[in-house]
This record gives C-alpha cells, structure tokens and sequence, in this order.
C-alpha cells in the first residue's frame, strides 16, 4: 500500500503549532516569529512537505509561474533566448509554462487563452505583421504581459525588440566598403516582421551606395534548409556573387555548406555574413561575421521588466527597449578588397 502523502497537519502538529502558522511560516509572512518560522521549516524538511501548488495559489493569488508564448521552439534563436528568461525566473524562484503556436493566429489566440489562471505574467514573441490585431484581442488584460520582438505598437504594452533595419544596413555596408559589388541576400519568411525589417535595412544599404553595386536576393525560411537551398540556386547562376549576407546565422550556415561542398572557397572567392551571432557562428570553419544580437540578453531583459511589472515596481507604463545589434567580422568576410577572381 502507497504511502500517504504528509499533509500540512502533519507539519502542525509536529511543530505544535497551528495550520495557519505553518502556512504563514511557509509563504514568507512577516507576522511570523522567526524561531516558530525557522521550527516549521525544519519539520516541513524533515517531514519532506511539499506544498500543494494549486492551494497555494490560491491562499496567495499567485502562482509564481511565468507564461512565455513563442511561435516555435526550433532553433538556436529561441534555445537563446529561453537560456536568458529562465536564468531569470531561476534567480527569482519562478517556475516556466512554454508553449508554442507554429506561426497560427488561431491557435496564438487558443494558447494566450489557456495561459489564464496558471500565470502571474506572460511573455509574448509574436513576429508576424499582420497577426497585430489577433494578438491585441487575445491579450489577457488582466495579466502583466512583456512583448518580445513583436509589431504591436499599441502603447499598453512594453515591447523589448532588436533594432534589425539598422543592423542589416551595418552589415550590408560592411560588404560594400571590402569592395564587394554583387551582393546577395538570404531573406526569411515573408509574413515575419524581422526578416523584412533585415530585408529592408538591405535595400536601404544598396540604394545608399548609388547604383554601383548589384543587388541580388533570394528566398529563404530562417533554417539551415533553405539557406542551402539558396547556396545551390547561386551555383548554378553560374557567375558567383562577390558576398552573401543571409539574413540569419542558420541560413548562412546551411549556405556555407553548400558552397563548400561544390568546392567554392569562403570567404576567397564569395564572402558570406550572417545576422544574431548564435553560438555555433564562432565554431565553424571559417567562423561567421555576423551581426551580434545578445539573444540572451534580450530574453534576460524582457524577463526583469515583467517582474517588475507583477510585483508592481514600475508604475510609469515603460515602452520598453529595443537593442542595437553589434558588427562581428570573422573569417568568413576576412578576405580584403574585391574577392580572388579564380
């Protein structure tokens, strides 16, 4: 027969005090003397008492988890990114409830709905333009919320972003001042908005330059798949672009593997770039000049402000904060001047 599970009235009586002394003793009242409070805990560890999540919820208001919202949980990106958010909740005793809505407003919607009751706050990266006003209708207002790299500019909530119109141009105009003039362009997915603004940050760069350099750009879905995809389209163009800037690492990884692979030389014959310094950028052979975002950090970040938010800190509405992303020149890009004409 299974043991029966210690209850809090176990605690009470063997620390000779009452049920509601040891609830107060547990969930850090201050009316509490310290002794009794230091006493209930011995017993509750000697007792190995684990309290009931729910009633404790319930008795507090708070169920000390954090709901985050992603629209996948592929990739080195989000890996990255929930290192940085649960580094946080660790540090501040807080539990994680993930989900993922693959891209679909509908079911954003079914899960942003099923995070009600279960979280104190909740984490929303929601990249897709478009999907602005599903989002909006779908928010809980009743629950602190921290956007992350979303389009949502309603100015009720704080929205912690990376600034990638302005890094794609740095790192567009990296190539151009080496000398390359044929440059091509990995995007992402259509509908996400970072993957247009790095679009964008491209085109302003190469229309910057006055028409004395060719711009050419292709498709891609921000994984290594299609990034390779598009090393092999560029092969069989025949004449090799001078540079290629995917517009994420895991496209410039899956390009580099293509080009290698035929035999084309990187960065002596076509120079190649990528954009969030994952990782495995510095790793590879030759190692990725990217644009360095501190994915992290920015998960790191969006974390803090919420729990400011739930524990009532900030009481000025905060727009948030968007992080300028940092040129990182490695081998990849390393070759000087225009690229090896053999």
């Amino acid at each position: 027969m299974a043991k029966a599970a210690i209850t809090i009235k176990d605690v009470a009586r063997e620390a000779n005090v009452s049920v509601a002394t040891v609830s107060r003793a547990l969930n850090g009242h201050h009316n509490v003397a310290e002794p009794v409070r230091k006493l209930v805990r011995e017993v509750a560890a000697r007792l190995r008492y684990t309290p009931h999540a729910a009633a404790r919820s319930l008795s507090s208001r708070s169920t000390q988890t954090i709901g985050v919202v992603l629209p996948d949980l592929y990739g080195e990106f989000f890996s990255e990114l929930m290192r940085g958010i649960d580094g946080v909740a660790r540090a501040h005793q807080r539990h994680l409830l993930v989900s993922s809505f693959h891209g679909d407003q509908q079911q954003q919607g079914k899960v942003l709905q099923a995070m009600r009751g279960r979280v104190d706050g909740l984490l929303v990266l929601s990249p897709y333009e478009e999907d602005g006003a599903g989002l909006e209708d779908n928010l809980p207002a009743d629950i602190p919320t921290v956007l992350i790299n979303t389009p949502l500019s309603d100015g009720a909530h704080p929205v912690f972003s990376i600034d990638d119109h302005a890094g794609a141009m740095a790192m567009t105009n990296h190539l151009l001042q080496a000398g390359h003039r044929r440059i091509a362009f990995i995007g992402g997915p259509e509908r996400n908005h970072d993957a247009r603004e790095r679009l964008r940050g491209f085109r302003d760069a190469m229309a910057g330059f006055g028409g004395k350099a060719e711009a050419i750009e292709l498709p891609g879905a921000f994984d290594e798949a299609s990034g390779h995809q598009a090393g092999l389209a560029l092969l069989k163009r025949g004449k090799l672009p001078d540079a290629v800037f995917a517009a994420n690492d895991m496209m410039a990884l899956g390009c580099l593997y293509a080009l290698q692979h035929a035999g084309v030389r990187v960065p002596q014959q076509v120079a190649l770039a990528g954009f969030d310094d994952i990782p495995l950028a510095r790793f590879v052979h030759p190692s990725l000049t990217t644009m360095q975002v501190s994915i992290a950090e920015l998960g790191e970040q969006a974390m803090s402000h919420l729990l400011h938010l739930i524990q009532g800190e900030d009481t000025p509405q905060s727009p948030g904060m968007t992080l300028l992303p940092s040129l990182i020149a490695r081998q990849s890009t390393s070759a000087h001047g225009h690229p090896d004409p053999a």
